[in-house]
Formats: C-alpha cells, structure tokens, sequence
C-alpha cells in the first residue's frame, strides 16, 4: 500500500453506541492514564487517518443525532455532556452526510489497493447511516411555488431550518438558499458515485435543475446575460457561496453523460429582443458542462481580487429586493445589477473555485483552467495561511464564525488540485499536521477542539463544540486518507 509507514502504540477501544472496534491513537489528554505497553504496530498514515476519521464520526453521530428522525443538535460539550436545544441547519446537518461519504469513499480506496480488511468491516456500516442521513433530511424539505426568471414552479427543495415532520419544513422566500441545495447536490452525487444508488442521483439532478433554475438568465442591453445566482430566490445579492459550489458537481455530471443521448431542457431568454423566453431540448452533457464554464467565468469575472484570492458576493443591488416584470401577459422575476464587491475573502469561496477550476482543467483540457488553478493555489496559500501564529512551525488558518468548515473546503480544493499542480503537497500536508496536533494533544471523549493547535479552555463551560465542525475534521482526515493512497 502506497503512503507513509508509521509506528504508533494502539489500544482497543470499544464504542458501545455504534457497535464499533477501532484502534485508536491513545493521547496525553485522554483520563484514562498512561496506555499499555502493547507491542507497536505499523499502519500507513492513509489508514490511520481513515481511523481517525471513523473514530470520529462515530462519537459525534452518537452525541448529535436524537430519536429515530436524527434531530441533530446544533453544540456538544464533552467536558460537561451538556448537549444545546438548537437544531442545526440543513448545512449543518450536510457536514455529516460529507464525512460518511468521505469515510465511504477512503474506504474504496483502500480496498482498490489492497487493503480489502478495512473495507469489508465498514463500508457496509457507512452505507447504511448514509441512508438514514439522506433519508432524515426529508425534516428539511417543503414545497413552494417560485416565479422564477423562465417560469413559474412547484419546487420541492431544502429549508434552511428542520420541519415537525418529513416535508413540512418552510421553504417559501429567504427560507430556503441556493447553497444549500448545492452542497446537497454535490453529496448526493459523492453518495451516489461511491454507492451506484440510483434514487441519490435522482435526488441531485432535480436539485440541480432547481438551483440553475436561479441562474440570472435576463439580458443586458447588449444582449448578454446578467449572470450570477443569487443567495436564494428572496434575496438579490449574488454570493460566492451560491455559485463556486456548483461548479464541480456540473462537471460531474457532463462525465456522467458525456457517452450518452439523454436530454434536457434548456430554458433561456432571447437576445435580440431580451425578453421573449425560450426552451430547447439540449444534451445532458453539454448542458452541464456549459453551466459549469458559465458559472466559474462568472465568479471568476466578478469576484476575483487583485491578490488572487475570492471576495464573498456582489452586493448594492438594483433593485434591492427581488420584483417581477410582466412580459406579454406572464409574470417573471426581473434581473438584478450588484455593482458592489463585497468582501472579505474566505477560504471556501477559494476553494470552490480551486475544485471546479481543477475539475473544468480534467474534463477540458483548457491550459486556462490549470493556469487558474496554480495561480489560485499559491495566492490562497500565501494569503490564509499564516506560520507561527498560534504554534512554531505550524500554519494556523483563521477559525472564527464557521471558518473551520469554511477551510476544509480549501483543503479539498488542493487535493483536488494535486494531480495538474504537485506544489500543494506542501499546502495539504499543514492540513495534516494541524489535525494531528490536535488529536495527539487534546482528543477528549472522542471530540477535537475547535482550535487545534491551542486546545481546550481552561472553563469547562466554554468547550462545546460545532457539530459541523467534529464533521469537518473527519471529512478532512478522510479525504486525507485517500489522497495519501491515490498520490
């Protein structure tokens, strides 16, 4: 098996809610006392990052998810057991769907070379939560009616906040957003391409014809497209976080099609008249793939900075709520100008692009998009990145807000890149030693702290953690796993 060999004393660990035994790494914050002197045992760091990230999963799934819908607490205290009322988000609630798939997809991997034992224990284990979150979501879906620029809809799609019941969430206006669905849809297509489940690209399909549904088809005076998709059709401010996402799952998808004759229809708005709409029947391929191009120019036209990183969104829209415009007796949403840049950068709003501008490189071969991908790697490296902040010889990486999840994302982006641009190693290898700090330093009861390289707080009440965030650092070591494999 390719990856680094490693010496590192093990011990069983039983953990009785999931029914799992893995060997884990046992660290000086762990109460327990010293561990016994076992004799070591060498695993490649591929399969001890895969541990770690099962280990962790497991831990947060049995603090975080309640009763048979898996309501999903927002915060978790470890010190203290002390677990919050707050639900989390459908975001929120996707960070864990992203670490199954992970863990499902490093443990492919493995078997692919060699290690079939690591497989044939866990995958079946994995898939079979992957359901239960998938099919649990449905607490998040509503149905509404939206008038969009093409048309008006039925939609049934994901709220930002969990229903009472399966569908009864609220979904109408600000209630749902479109980054929502786009990393729904990136999951369920990684669900799907791990698991071969048809229903899971069933799911992202439609979620993708809803979210290119807000695509800003109207025209300018000379008969170009406005562009750009808003935060969510109550808002008209044009985010990176509601474009960037879905750039690679696009990609995806024109692979997915690229042999075959399947169709779609393609809704647009006449140039020459820039009012009248139209549909045309167009390939599946070529309709995914020319969003994909649209979208990442898009963003890349309107958010790009002058030191190569992203800003977040356009802003100082007109007009400055969304209307609609009467065309010819049928109601559609008028076209919004966001003139203003907004800032500041985050490390997602980077990484996306990272992701989709490697992907665009793979399916294309345009030296443009490689060229993006080595300028945008370097830029965000130099510019979120800072050495010895909190620790000699480490790179912390702003943490506040949501920032943890925000750069797991960026990481993704370099491992995606690593195959055209063998520079980010270097990049993705200060990811590693971050969690590894961590974990070696200060696991508790199966929990990270939110800050990795400082630990936890002296006051016990102050150390609950982000669901989302326990989710994150297992997305990370899994999709560490199977880099350290597949380099």
């Amino acid at each position: 098996m390719n990856g680094i060999m490693i010496t590192y004393r093990t011990a069983l660990f039983m953990i009785t809610t999931c029914g799992l035994a893995l060997l884990l790494t046992i660290t000086a914050c762990n109460d327990s006392g010293p561990a016994p002197e076992d004799p070591p045992a060498e695993v490649s760091l591929s399969e001890q990052n895969l541990l770690r990230a099962m280990e962790l999963t497991d831990h947060a799934v049995a603090v975080h998810f309640t009763g048979e819908g898996m309501a999903m607490a927002r915060y978790y205290n470890p010190y203290t057991n002390a677990l919050s009322d707050e639900k989390g988000s459908i975001w929120m609630y996707t960070a864990a769907i992203e670490a199954v798939n992970a863990i499902l997809h490093a443990l492919d991997v493995q078997k692919e070379h060699g290690n079939a034992a690591l497989y044939n224990t866990h995958f079946n284990k994995y898939a079979e939560l992957l359901d239960r979150l998938v099919d649990n979501a449905d607490y998040y879906l509503g149905t509404f009616e939206l008038v969009s620029y093409t048309q008006t809809r039925q939609w049934t799609v994901y709220g930002v906040n969990r229903g009472g019941s399966k569908g009864s969430a609220q979904v109408a206006g600000i209630m749902n957003v479109y980054d929502d669905q786009m990393w729904l849809v990136r999951e369920l297509f990684e669900a799907y391409k791990v698991t071969g489940k048809a229903a899971y690209l069933e799911k992202a399909e439609y979620l993708t014809e809803y979210v290119l549904d807000g695509w800003d088809c109207t025209r300018n005076t000379n008969g170009t497209e406005r562009g750009g998709i808003p935060w969510g059709p109550g808002y008209v401010t044009k985010h990176a976080c509601s474009n960037g996402p879905m750039v690679s799952p696009l990609v995806w998808l024109h692979e997915l099609y690229k042999d075959k004759s399947d169709e779609v229809t393609y809704r647009y708005i006449d140039a020459a008249d820039r009012q009248t709409r139209k549909t045309e029947q167009v390939k599946k391929a070529d309709y995914y793939l020319d969003f994909a191009k649209k979208i990442y120019a898009w963003q890349k036209s309107q958010l790009l900075r002058a030191d190569g990183v992203y800003d977040d969104m356009r802003g100082g829209c007109s007009p400055g709520s969304p209307q609609t415009d009467n065309v010819n007796g049928t109601v559609y949403r008028r076209g919004t100008t966001c003139p203003d840049r907004v800032g500041p950068a985050i490390t997602y709003n980077s990484g996306t692009m990272l992701s989709g501008g490697a992907d665009l490189y793979r399916a294309t071969g345009e030296s443009a998009y490689l060229t993006d991908v080595k300028n945008l790697s370097d830029a965000s490296f130099q510019y979120f990145a800072k050495l010895g902040q909190n620790k000699p010889d480490y790179y912390t990486y702003d943490i506040s807000g949501f920032r943890n999840w925000f750069n797991g994302v960026l990481m993704r982006g370099y491992v995606d890149a690593y195959p055209a641009y063998g520079t980010v190693s270097g990049y993705i290898n200060s990811f590693q030693r971050n969690l590894d700090y961590g974990y070696d330093n200060f696991l508790y009861q199966g929990f990270l702290p939110t800050n990795l390289l400082v630990g936890w707080s002296l006051n016990n009440a102050n150390n609950r953690t982000e669901g989302m965030f326990s989710f994150a650092f297992a997305a990370e070591y899994a999709v560490l796993s199977r880099y350290e494999v597949k380099k």
